[in-house]
């Protein structure tokens, strides 16, 4: 039996949102293993959230920049919201952005780049202006997408300026259509994305891992009914479809109307702009998204919940 430490009630409790004692048992019920101790949780309804959006978090900005075929969104932190509010600030976010267009978004490349105007690099300009801002800085991400022809639609979510703000998304649109129609289609599908954070493009862009991990928890989920084999294979396939409907962008339903599948509006919109629109690729970039911030009693709380 491996030793449940606070660490790993910890851990556990922030992956799932679920009580300090739920996820002691659930540890114990499972060895120490976190996934299997996610999934047992799931199973008996334990689980609050499978997001922890709550427990995450970081100040500072995300921005977008673009040339039309060309996207780019990067994130840039700050200790506190007072200094993303800065003018400096953004104007240093702005630049970064630009720089990672010029270099295609690839982060290492736009971190040695030339910062504008200064005769630093990037990575060397983010030291300076710790100094001369006064709190803590960090270009902690930049992600790129290009098409040879269309767009590369972007959108920003709460935005605080021409953009910049806490959600950045590019969507890109392989097409020979009219710029202006691939644009208004690709900030739509853009704001879906911001909305509904999906986790692929695709049914088979899907995480092979993580179809069977849900498949097995529906299962599992299923034979707590007590029905025969051969009726819960048919509920998995509804429930698996399901599944896919949730976390594929293709398979969504559209959030403008709430009731066409994404897939379907990008075929109406191609059929209307008289040419193949193919939807290649997206990206959501959101602030603070994996960086956690400290809450003072934590600690003492996981103590308390592993008797020590």
């Amino acid at each position: 039996m491996a030793q449940i430490t606070a660490s790993l009630v910890k851990e556990l409790r922030e992956k799932s949102g679920a009580g300090m004692m739920d996820c002691k048992n659930a540890l114990k019920e499972n060895d120490g293993d976190v996934e299997k101790s996610m999934d047992w949780l799931r199973q008996k309804g334990i689980s609050k959230a499978a997001k922890k959006s709550s427990r995450v978090a970081a100040e500072g900005l995300v921005a977008v920049a673009s040339n039309g075929t060309a996207a780019v969104a990067v994130e840039v932190n700050s200790e506190t919201d007072f200094v993303a509010r800065n003018d400096s600030f953004q104007n240093i976010v702005n630049n970064v952005a630009a720089v990672a267009l010029d270099n295609g978004g690839d982060y290492e490349a736009t971190l040695a780049a030339d910062y504008p105007g200064t005769g630093r690099n990037v990575k060397d300009e983010m030291v300076e202006a710790v100094g001369t801002i006064g709190e803590n800085m960090n270009f902690r991400k930049s992600i790129g997408l290009s098409v040879d022809n269309g767009v590369v639609a972007t959108y920003i979510h709460n935005s605080v300026a021409p953009g910049l703000g806490k959600i950045a998304v590019l969507v890109a649109l392989e097409s020979t259509a009219d710029e202006g129609v691939l644009t208004a289609l690709g900030k739509q599908l853009a704001m879906h994305v911001a909305a509904t954070a999906p986790l692929a493009l695709t049914v088979d862009d899907l995480d092979p891992q993580a179809v069977e991990r849900e498949r097995n928890v529906l299962v599992e989920q299923a034979r707590e009914s007590g029905k025969p084999d051969n009726i819960i294979e048919k509920m998995i396939v509804g429930r698996m479809a399901k599944f896919y409907q949730e976390v594929v962008f293709t398979e969504q339903t559209f959030i403008i109307d709430g009731e066409t599948k994404v897939s379907k509006v990008i075929a109406n919109a191609a059929k209307d702009a008289g040419t193949d629109i193919k939807l290649v690729g997206y990206t959501r970039l959101e602030l603070g998204a994996g960086i956690e911030k400290a809450e003072d009693d934590f600690a003492a709380e996981v103590a308390a919940a592993v008797g020590k």
